[in-house]
């Protein structure tokens, strides 16, 4: 019997050695054996032990006592694991499902399958060596990272140590997509690190240790590695293109930078696709896998083992155990120490209103811990953008802007979620990684002075993550979904035709190609009529956009009905407008200030930031000042472009001037972009006029509902996606970071000048509406007068 011998030197030629052998069948025997022969006869001076192992995880106590003889027979013996490696020959997709759910592995085919396989392509069986050690250095090892003594124990560590030099060896075979920890508990129970930790905590045991750590410890098999990436990209090809949209010269720095450090991978989250994707785009790019953190309602039914094999790590849902704690603190040390790369949300959930919620620490502070305690010299924070044309969970996101329950995950919910992605077409997948962020950079040296200072550690971690969910939100493509919806949102339920829809859009796409945008191919044909056309197409049929066509020409506009299901498509591009629709607000209630305009546009624009602060992210105060006045030179340039450095000369002027700066604006888009986080601001601030003192966040969004649905009816609000009890939730931390939901002195006139402010602010908004559609007006005037003069 022949096969092919791996290029990988077994041992020197002058040294003894004691071959670990292990084989699953007699095929794989006759195999080692023969591969024994031809090492005995290159290497006649060499003296060969075989000690046979069964190829489990658990080898018999009978081999494990051969074991320690050999081991204490000869300290400078080279010991030298050797295993048959059955290069996978490929099985549909079909074959796969069978395979996962009986438990057969295709990289290590039952006996039957080995000896057909060595008759037709004996080059599928391969003799895999892993790096030799001698006894001695691995008894050092030993002795160095556990607190055992019994010389059994050495034995079974030799054993784990072997498992882990054939598993390099075969990964640089198979590539790093299949990389995956292995031997975790025995390696983390017998670590002297561990057991000392645990030696802290009252009334803990190795036992229960153990259990939680069964509860936690996931995997990629290999076989789990070709299949679910290959099952995820079936559930979203039923309405997606199956063809991610990437950057490349992304993918390859970010490979570059895996093949240095262990990383996090921290991504946007707008939708339960999301932990699909990311599994799918590391394996189609040949990037290690990921170690995915999700809660424990997810595992149910057989979705939890499924999802276990799959590198998902499931945590409880309350975190107050101390031993858990401690023991989930460990886990995320092993795994970075030994350079796999976690995964998880950076906002913790999914968003439901479309914009990025603010990001969640409590999964960081495990990674920082490990950092600082010394586990790797570096943990990456890697930013990954997932976003959609289209998503079919936005009409669940309108329920619960209307005060909706959450539907608990089961088997049901999962059966209705992949049929949901078939119902129709909803458009490609975009996935951007922007360049890391370097825990090193933010927290200094490990078992450096952030170690000891618990302030200064969180501060840093705070800026770690906003800077990731910045370097996302910079990355993420603007589409023609968002456009759309942000254009027919601010007609307030007018139908426009396509003429007006595309010379309207393209104010828009001249301002996100000044500032350098990233937009998708789709955004970038609404340059085009045929390319409006087509992105309506795709809106049309209440998803969000209505088709009015049984008159002269077609026309489209927003339903009320379909308002809060659009606001997500919004929602998702207003970062890219978010300073120059402040810039309008400040300009407008500077216009009308009695004394130092220029000091009172300042005021405002920092106000506004404040205000918007718990909705949206922002530049620090000093960059974020620097982004306006850049905003505002745009709109003050000589003929030839150039900067005439004279805004701040219109704006002290006052009144007219700088009414004349805002009809001279292109886009006007604050009405579209944040007349519904300010209506919302006010109902609640409405409410809080005759409400109690203090008051619950459920009975406060409640009245806030209805109110506020009663302003939809009397015309009092715009929209109905100003009624949402998603946006109620920050308009609750924007009254409480104002002291407005606890007693206090005047809290009843504080009460009432807060919701005056804020109508202030709607007034403004108003006037830049106002000017906007004027603006809308004589453009449309000139171009029907242009295409038929006798109108």
């Amino acid at each position: 019997m022949t096969t092919g011998i791996d290029d990988y030197p077994s041992f020197s030629t002058t040294d003894d050695a004691l071959v670990l052998a292990s084989a699953s069948s007699p095929a794989e025997l006759e195999l080692l054996n023969d591969w024994l022969k031809t090492q005995r006869r290159e290497h006649p001076d060499t003296t060969v032990e075989v000690l046979q192992l069964p190829a489990t995880d658990e080898p018999a106590p009978g081999a494990v006592a051969r074991l320690v003889e050999e081991l204490e027979s000869d300290e400078d013996r080279l010991v030298v694991p050797v295993r048959v490696f059955w290069v996978p020959g490929g099985l549909p997709t079909r074959l796969k499902v069978v395979g996962l759910i009986s438990g057969r592995d295709t990289y290590r085919p039952p006996e039957i399958l080995q000896r057909r396989i060595l008759r037709k392509d004996p080059s599928r069986a391969r003799i895999v060596a892993g790096e030799p050690a001698k006894v001695s250095e691995l008894r050092k090892q030993w002795s160095e990272t556990t607190v055992a003594e019994n010389p059994r124990e050495f034995a079974r560590f030799v054993l784990r140590r072997a498992v882990l030099a054939i598993e390099r060896v075969e990964l640089r075979l198979l590539g790093p997509e299949y990389k995956s920890p292995r031997l975790v508990k025995p390696e983390m129970l017998d670590s002297a690190r561990f057991r000392q930790g645990l030696e802290q905590i009252p009334g803990a045991t190795v036992e229960k240790a153990g259990e939680m750590l069964d509860e936690l410890s996931t995997g990629w098999s290999r076989f789990s590695v070709d299949l679910i990436p290959t099952m995820g990209r079936a559930i979203f090809s039923r309405g997606f293109d199956p063809r991610i949209d990437y950057d490349r010269s992304e993918i390859e720095s970010m490979r570059h930078a895996l093949e240095q450090h262990p990383a996090v991978l921290l991504f946007s989250h707008r939708s339960y696709l999301d932990g699909v994707i990311v599994p799918v785009a590391m394996q189609e790019n040949r990037l290690p896998p990921v170690y995915t953190f999700a809660g424990i309602n997810l595992s149910f039914g057989l979705m939890g083992p499924l999802f276990r094999h799959s590198g998902v790590i499931f945590l409880r849902r309350k975190l107050d155990d101390p031993l858990y704690k401690y023991v989930l603190r460990q886990y995320v040390g092993y795994i970075v120490e030994k350079r796999f790369n976690l995964n998880w949300s950076i906002e913790g959930t999914r968003s439901r209103t479309g914009k990025m919620l603010p990001p969640k620490l409590g999964l960081l502070a495990y990674v920082a811990n490990a950092y600082l305690d010394g586990r790797s010299e570096d943990i990456l924070l890697q930013p990954v953008s997932i976003s959609f044309d289209q998503l079919h969970e936005t009409a669940e996101y309108a329920a619960y802007a209307r005060g909706g329950e959450k539907t608990p995950e089961g088997l049901s919910w999962l059966y209705n979620f992949i049929k949901a992605q078939g119902e129709r077409n909803y458009g490609k997948i975009y996935v951007r990684f922007p360049e890391a962020v370097s825990m090193r950079e933010h927290l200094g040296e490990p078992n450096g002075e952030m170690a000891h200072d618990e302030a200064a550690k969180r501060l840093a971690m705070q800026k770690m993550a906003f800077e990731v969910a910045w370097r996302i939100l910079r990355v993420t493509p603007v589409n023609a979904t968002n456009l759309v919806s942000a254009l027919l949102l601010g007609a307030r339920g007018v139908a426009l035709t396509l003429d007006q829809l595309h010379h309207t859009l393209q104010d828009s796409l001249d301002y996100l190609e000044r500032k350098n945008t990233p937009m998708t191919n789709s955004a970038l044909r609404l340059r085009t009529a045929e390319g409006v056309r087509s992105a309506v197409d795709a809106l049309s049929g209440g998803h969000p956009v209505t088709l009015v066509d049984s008159g002269r020409e077609p026309v489209w506009r927003i339903a009320p009905e379909d308002e809060l299901e659009a606001a997500f498509y919004r929602n998702s591009l207003i970062h890219a407008f978010q300073e120059t629709s402040i810039v309008e607000l400040a300009l407008a209630y500077s216009a009308r200030a009695a004394t130092d305009p220029l000091q009172a546009f300042w005021d405002q624009v920092m106000r506004l930031r404040d205000l918007l602060k718990f909705d949206f992210y922002f530049a620090d105060s000093a960059a974020f000042r620097d982004n306006v006045a850049e905003e505002l030179s745009w709109y003050d340039r000589t003929p030839e472009g150039q900067a005439a450095g004279g805004w701040e000369a219109k704006v002290s002027a006052g009144g007219d001037e700088i009414y004349q700066m805002l009809r001279s604006k292109r886009p006007l888009l604050v009405g579209a972009m944040l007349r519904p986080f300010f209506e919302a601001y006010g109902i609640v601030a409405d409410v809080l006029r005759d409400a109690p003192a203090e008051i619950s966040e459920r009975d406060l969004t409640k009245r806030a509902l209805g109110v506020g649905r009663q302003y939809v009816a009397q015309g009092r609000v715009g929209s109905n996606e100003s009624v949402s009890a998603l946006l109620f939730a920050t308009a609750r931390q924007v009254a409480a970071d104002q002291n407005l939901l606890v007693s206090g002195p005047d809290l009843q006139e504080r009460r009432n000048a807060f919701r005056d402010e804020l109508r202030g602010i709607v007034a403004d908004m108003d006037k830049v509406d106002e000017i906007a559609r004027e603006q809308f007006y004589y453009r449309d005037k000139q171009r029907r007068a242009e295409s038929d003069p006798s109108d």
